[in-house]
């Protein structure tokens, strides 16, 4: 056991009587060591259930013959920190959770992990550091939220940033905004949508790595409790069968989960994080993998924001697991990966049920033949662009018109709700990229503020930047090469037309070669915004959107 290294012999004396200061008894330190890294806070609304999650987790250890032993790993609430400063510390803190839990566990040598993760880049974090750790590891996330409900739908965060620009353009009053603001994030848990963190812990499933229901058994039910219990338990069994991360997170996992992102229409921050986490594993990971894969894989749900559905109705109509037995019934899927529960894909699905076929529909009568990402391509994305096409209404997916270029998302903000952008503009906000934000802020306030506005069915917005899986409409981010580095994206000028091409896939700008090349010629790099700390450090090893953000050292 790995744990030998810090509690048998007579070298590790020392390190027993530190165990001992901790209250273990000499029962607990003969048996495996196995890390509970928790995410609890109390700021993130998905984590402030995470104490009674991390509890039934050890309670599962211990049931099982293990010693649970908790640490944690930080978050952001990207909805707290959506608009200001704090956006730029979001994406940014995948790397310090792989790093953090990475050093945690490898300086205390434990046999085993249980990762307890909820919101955004806290799930892919701690999937990147299982990979670099690769000791038997289980995930079981904290759970979505409830949707709320005003004048009788159900709704989500999405509807309150909607809600916002609704109120700024006259459409709805001071007392209905209250109204939203006081009922559409009713419990606990992970934003009700399928946003980045719904989406991530989806496609932990889907990987293999979370047991059947992780993503979707909602944050207040009783079954996310035995869920928890059942993770505890499982990891013991890995342990014993010594089944690790590398073992089940293969590049077939991985495409894998790519699929059933297609089909379940998540956040375009998965084409940031499955390819940094592909990157653990040594896997090369190109964000044009998923055209073929889109092309391939129809879109079978709608959930919010790019329909009226809901996590908690994606659970009740069979979860994960039924959307993967429809894929695999047209061959989608490889069947064979391993998984943490010890068993192949093709064996956890096996008998999975679609109950609700207007929530998850069957192969067909699905609502697109293609899936519901896309990268686009062209002179002004040379190395692509991403956007959520599931989320696209139909008159938007072919769509040119003039620049309005911004560099900087406040600037953006204030021309959409001071009414200074009009039906077939293109809204262009760059210098938001992993370099020149720093951090790749996500751009809900501005789409929201559009949708909110009347202008989604109208109005395109693109960025070097990124968006929040509750962003709807043409918006086309993670834009490379970004505008910091020279990118095409650094060149637009105001009025330039820009023309999409979603069914196509491609993004491009209606200005010759010799004046794009004139342009760039005379283009300056721009002072960094931020010169000192973290944000700093993370600027300078940042690479592009379309490779992940992943941080690379400079040879």
């Amino acid at each position: 056991m790995k744990s030998d290294a810090v509690t048998k012999g007579l070298q590790q004396a020392p390190h027993r009587s530190l165990f001992n200061a901790l209250g273990l008894t000499e029962e607990e330190m003969n048996r495996p060591l196995v890390g509970i890294v928790c995410s609890y806070n109390e700021i993130v609304p998905g984590h402030m259930n995470l104490d009674k999650i991390a509890n039934a987790v050890k309670m599962g250890v211990a049931m099982a013959g293990g010693t649970p032993i908790m640490f944690p790993a930080i978050a952001v609430c990207d909805g707290i920190a959506m608009g200001h400063i704090g956006m730029k510390y979001s994406l940014v803190t995948r790397d310090l959770i792989a790093d953090s839990t990475e050093a945690m566990a490898l300086a205390h040598q434990f046999d085993a992990l249980v990762m307890i993760p909820n919101c955004d880049k806290n799930v892919p974090g701690l999937l990147m550091a299982a990979a670099r750790i690769n000791v038997p590891t289980v995930f079981v996330s904290g759970g979505p939220m409830l949707a709320g409900h005003v004048k009788g739908q159900k709704r989500s965060l999405s509807s309150m940033f909607e809600a916002v620009g609704a109120q700024a353009a006259g459409n709805i009053t001071l007392d209905e905004l209250k109204e939203f603001e006081q009922n559409v994030c009713p419990t606990c848990g992970s934003c009700s949508g399928m946003y980045t963190a719904n989406s991530m812990n989806c496609l932990t499933e889907a990987l293999g790595m979370g047991l059947k229901g992780n993503g979707t058994i909602p944050a207040v039910y009783s079954e996310r409790i035995k869920l928890a219990k059942h993770a505890g338990m499982k990891v013991m069994e890995l342990l014993e069968k010594d089944i690790k991360p590398r073992d089940i997170m293969t590049k077939d996992a991985i495409l894998n989960a790519l699929t059933v992102d297609m089909a379940l229409g998540c956040s375009t921050n998965s084409m940031l994080h499955l390819p940094a986490i592909a990157h653990e594993i040594g896997f090369d990971f190109d964000i044009s993998f998923a055209n073929p894969i889109s092309e391939r894989t129809p879109n079978l749900c709608h959930l919010a924001p790019a329909g009226p559905t809901y996590m908690e109705d994606l659970n009740e109509a069979g979860g994960v697991y039924a959307v993967m037995n429809e894929l695999a019934e047209a061959g989608l899927l490889n069947l064979d990966c391993m998984t943490v529960t010890g068993k192949t894909v093709g064996e956890n699905i096996k008998g999975a049920v679609n109950k609700n076929p207007e929530v998850i529909r069957p192969l067909d009568n699905p609502y697109s033949k293609t899936g519901g990402l896309a990268v686009l391509k062209g002179n002004l994305a040379p190395d692509g662009g991403v956007v959520k096409r599931s989320a696209v209404v139909d008159e938007m997916m072919v769509h040119e018109g003039p620049a309005r270029v911004f560099d900087c998302e406040e600037d953006a903000i204030a021309a959409i709700k001071g009414g200074k952008i009009v039906p077939g503009d293109v809204v262009v906000i760059r210098y938001e990229g992993p370099k020149g934000g720093p951090g790749m802020r996500e751009m809900l306030n501005p789409t929201s503020a559009i949708a909110g506005m009347g202008l989604g069915s109208s109005v395109a917005l693109i960025t070097d930047g990124r968006f929040s899986g509750a962003s709807r409409g043409a918006s086309i981010g993670h834009v490379s090469p970004e505008a910091a580095v020279g990118g095409p994206i650094a060149l637009v000028e105001e009025g330039d037309i820009i023309k999409i091409n979603i069914p196509e896939m491609t993004l491009n700008i209606d200005v010759s070669d010799e004046e794009m090349a004139a342009r760039k010629a005379k283009w300056q790099p721009r002072e960094p915004k931020v010169t000192t700390g973290y944000l700093a450090r993370y600027a300078s090893m940042v690479t592009s959107g379309n490779r992940g953000a992943i941080l690379e050292i400079k040879k």
